[in-house]
């Protein structure tokens, strides 16, 4: 029933009794009332301290009246582009449109404007003069300083100045926004909100370097690739919320400031939050348009962690949720997974039980929770911290709790195992009824390459690592009686990659037997330390100069070697090998790639010698 949805027009408002809403919160997605969709769980929170939030949901960004559905609100627009970037949303690896959309109804594309956020504050600020606006969500967090734009080739500036929005939050955003909103709500000016944690402001007031730390200027990082690659690493340095320190970049006479990282929830807080009074349904105001896909695998999915110390260079987990994972308890996880038989859309399996890396349930060591993560050290790359603290004690019992649950057939785990923490646990228990209980017949894993020059930039563990997990993967499955795959992920064209890097993974997959049916082109979007290598040519770790791949024939050759069994994939394998001195493996034996002859005129061949 629309009742228990959040507005979604002045008709479902004025059925409220509102004159009017505290908040509109514009997104790009579709209104989805479930915790996994980030307009619906900042909607929730607000209302649970007493706010009155309507959605735009999709609004029609062509005309201005789509924007004063429900009128002026009482305090501000939030705005979001949605779950996604709107430009990965929107867009291919090679840039080209994408075919279909998991955040719109029934798939259908179009109904997100490219550059969403700046987009929708603009089409606002025309609706409605002198409206405040906050912005929030995956794509203003990740592009709140000068950051590189893949899909313009250009470095552009903090999106705080080209939406012109008020203050933006960074992360997860619960805390920043209701900290802001009882602010407004007991009268201060949004321009006076300079404080909170986890915000980013515009100022023309120079900061106190003895306080801030001032970044390299607009200026300077456009002029300079390498002194991008340095101010990247500062702030990279500094997105821990014990240790970061405020950081302020110059524009001119303006000046950008993001205050330090908002502290993870805790425990009781992210409990609190997964169990608000979500319809975990898409809202039906969209009738017969067709399913919200992206719901369909998180509908029975529990969602039990936040933050990942993994530390892959090409995920902005760091920049967004941070290295310090939080966990919600798992009495919360059993009384969701307790209700799902409930719900006549399930049918005994529960999807997930995870988060950004499933067997991440607790900090990497008890420092972090009182002091943070060490800024210039990783956990786990390029090997383990003496440090770490590894146990998969609680988790398992969490899921063998869900396993006793009434109404459950199958628990599975699809949110990806770090099997480098995995092997550092000398108990196997969680191993063993891992590959007992909670598979499907394939497991996906990340080794994401084999090169150790390439992983270690990749900041993932060594091929020993993997060959490692490997074996022990295959052993276990023998002692359960199972038999059971490994689905590898895999990245091409990452920066460090080159052509012999890529042959070197081909001949892996070849001899192991494994097949790259996943493989991601890489895409460089804001917020890693990839798309800094990619944009720079240098990485900002170490400031050492990284081979990139910016060359689209090289970039296809490095993706169909990966996938050098697809016939159509022959030629740029061929190109490859021949370009790297390697036609030794073009041939008839057995360790070659691809074969001497073209199989379509081998067939030509066996058709006439059968006349």
């Amino acid at each position: 029933m629309t009742e228990s949805f959040l507005p979604v027009s002045k008709e479902e408002m004025n059925k409220k009794g509102w004159d009017r809403p505290d908040f509109v919160l514009v997104t790009g997605d579709a209104y989805v009332d479930h915790p996994s969709f980030g307009a619906a769980l900042i909607a929730r929170v607000l209302e649970k301290e007493g706010f009155r939030v309507a959605i735009l949901a999709q609004p029609d960004w062509r005309k201005i009246e789509s924007f004063r559905e429900f009128g002026r609100p009482r305090l501000a627009f939030l705005v979001t582009g949605g779950n996604m970037d709107s430009m990965v949303s929107n867009y291919t690896a090679a840039r080209k449109p994408r075919s279909s959309d998991v955040y719109s109804p029934g798939g259908k594309t179009g109904r997100r404007p490219d550059r969403a956020t700046i987009v929708y504050c603009a089409a606002v600020k025309q609706a409605f003069k002198k409206m405040p606006v906050i912005i929030g969500g995956m794509e203003a967090s990740l592009r709140r300083l000068a950051h590189y734009d893949y899909w313009s080739g250009k470095l552009r500036r903090s999106i705080l100045l080209d939406s012109k929005a008020d203050i933006l939050v960074y992360g997860m955003g619960e805390h920043q926004i209701v900290e802001i909103a009882r602010l407004m709500d007991s009268g201060v000016r949004i321009g006076e909100i300079q404080n909170v944690r986890g915000t980013v402001y515009r100022t023309q007031e120079k900061p106190d370097p003895a306080m801030v730390h001032i970044l390299p200027s607009y200026k300077d990082i456009s002029r300079d690739k390498r002194t991008f690659a340095q101010s990247f690493r500062i702030q990279y340095l500094n997105t821990d919320p014990f240790q970061g320190k405020t950081l302020a970049e110059p524009y001119g006479e303006d000046y950008v400031v993001q205050n330090p990282a908002a502290f993870p929830l805790k425990e009781e807080e992210l409990d609190g939050v997964y169990e608000l009074p979500y319809c975990r349904d898409v809202h039906p105001f969209y009738g017969k348009e067709g399913e919200v896909k992206a719901l369909e695998e998180v509908l029975f999915s529990l969602a039990s962690s936040r933050g990942c110390f993994g530390g892959c260079s090409f995920c902005a987990l760091n920049f967004h949720q941070g290295r310090i994972i939080s966990s919600r308890s798992r009495e919360s996880l059993v009384r969701e997974a307790a209700g799902f038989p409930e719900d006549s859309r399930f049918k005994g399996y529960i999807h997930d039980v995870g988060g950004p890396t499933a067997n991440f349930r607790k900090p990497a060591c008890s420092k972090q929770e009182t002091k943070g993560a060490c800024p210039e050290k990783s956990c786990l790359s390029p090997v383990p911290c003496p440090a770490i603290e590894v146990d998969h004690g609680e988790y398992l019992e969490l899921l063998r709790d869900l396993r006793k649950l009434e109404g459950i057939k199958k628990v599975f785990i699809r949110s990806g195992i770090r099997y480098d923490y995995l092997l550092l646990d000398k108990d196997e228990s969680f191993f063993h009824e891992l590959v007992k209980h909670h598979i499907s017949g394939q497991l996906k894993v990340a080794p994401e390459h084999i090169s150790d020059k390439v992983l270690t930039i990749m900041g993932k563990p060594g091929k020993d690592v993997f060959d490692r997990f490997r074996k022990r993967f295959g052993e276990i499955n023998e002692e359960v009686g199972k038999k059971q795959f490994l689905v590898p992920y895999l990245i091409s064209s990452h920066p460090g990659s080159t052509l012999d890097d890529a042959v070197e993974l081909a001949e892996y997959l070849r001899d192991s037997g494994l097949r790259a049916d996943q493989v991601q082109d890489f895409i460089p979007t804001p917020g890693t330390l990839s798309t800094a290598m990619f944009y720079s040519g240098y990485n900002p770790l170490t400031m050492k100069k990284v081979h990139v791949v910016d060359n689209p024939r090289e970039k296809a050759m490095q993706r169909a070697l990966l996938q050098y069994r697809k016939p159509q994939n022959r030629q740029l394998v061929e190109e490859a090998l021949k370009k790297c001195g390697r036609t030794d493996l073009i041939g008839n034996g057995a360790r070659c790639l691809i074969r001497k002859n073209d199989p379509a005129g081998m067939k030509k061949k066996r058709r006439q010698k059968s006349r």
